[in-house]
């Protein structure tokens, strides 16, 4: 197993919060948790196993809701997205909410595309029919309709690694360590692992070591560093209920994890040779910052 090299000097080095330069604290890093959220912004699902393709895990944010305008909709002024749970396979997908039933919606890949846009930038979607339409619509209460990448989606994702995603925020991968979370639960105790949205949660580590995590192997996937996940709005959703909560936990946050890009706890990755990887699977460190 590799981990950081040890450095001596009469001040240890200091990573974005204070930190010392990370490593693991047990014999391995392990992958402690998946977590793919087939439509952005509603809410996610555990994985035992997941198939990692160089959009991240498999349907990952490959659907995503937009207003009339073909807008993206996002829990940023949505926050009731949360409470629609859904499950996607290669040809349907299954939508639950309370009190507004379920609905499988054939996945269509074959009509043409049109446009919509998300955080200001144009894509191309797959409108997924009538009925998702008004289901949607039902619960968010104002008109919106389901869309989905095509085959041939090209994003090109920001970072440092080179990379693409589905309609994720920016990079195919969102980790996060328990340690990260449980420094955190030292100052605010009550806050959900949900609120962050992960898609890999790892354990094994010194908290915040994945800020300086910049390539990884996963069995046979590898990793490489895109960014810092800078927090938002979300974070005050409650994802059980829907609903915003004040200004916790991004209050707590930047008290300790301000950045000049704004609040980051956890790292992005672009996915750099795709492969499976399971709940278990060690995480092999490569290069650390």
């Amino acid at each position: 197993m590799s981990a950081a090299p040890a450095k001596s000097s009469d001040s240890p080095p200091i990573s974005l919060d204070g930190a010392a330069l990370p490593g693991s604290v047990g014999a391995v890093i392990t992958v402690a948790g998946l977590h793919a959220y087939p439509v952005k912004g509603c809410a996610g699902t555990a994985l035992a196993e997941s198939a990692v393709g160089p959009a991240g895990l498999a349907h990952d944010r490959a659907f995503m809701v937009v207003d009339a305008s073909g807008v993206s909709r996002s829990q940023r002024r949505d926050p009731r997205l949360a409470v629609i749970h859904p499950e996607a396979t290669a040809d349907k997908l299954v939508l639950r909410a309370h009190s507004h039933g379920e609905i499988t919606v054939p996945v269509d890949l074959l009509s043409p595309p049109r446009p919509v846009t998300m955080f200001g930038d144009p894509y191309r979607a797959i409108d997924q029919g009538d009925d998702a339409a008004a289901w949607f619509t039902d619960v968010l209460g104002s008109p919106s309709r389901l869309v989905r990448v095509p085959l041939d989606h090209d994003r090109v994702a920001t970072g440092e690694t080179p990379g693409t995603s589905g309609f994720a925020d920016s990079s195919a991968i969102h980790l996060l360590s328990l340690e990260s979370y449980d420094d955190l639960r030292t100052r605010l105790p009550a806050v959900p692992l949900d609120r962050f949205r992960p898609n890999i949660v790892i354990t094994g580590v010194f908290p915040y070591a994945e800020d300086s995590l910049r390539t990884c192997r996963i069995g046979d996937v590898a990793l490489g560093y895109t960014k810092p996940a800078i927090r938002c709005a979300v974070t005050v959703v409650n994802q059980r209920t829907g609903t915003r909560e004040g200004p916790e936990p991004l209050r707590t946050l930047a008290t300790y994890r301000r950045t000049p890009d704004g609040i980051a706890f956890g790292t992005k990755y672009a996915v750099t040779t795709p492969g499976t990887i399971a709940v278990g699977d060690e995480l092999k460190p490569l290069t650390w910052a």
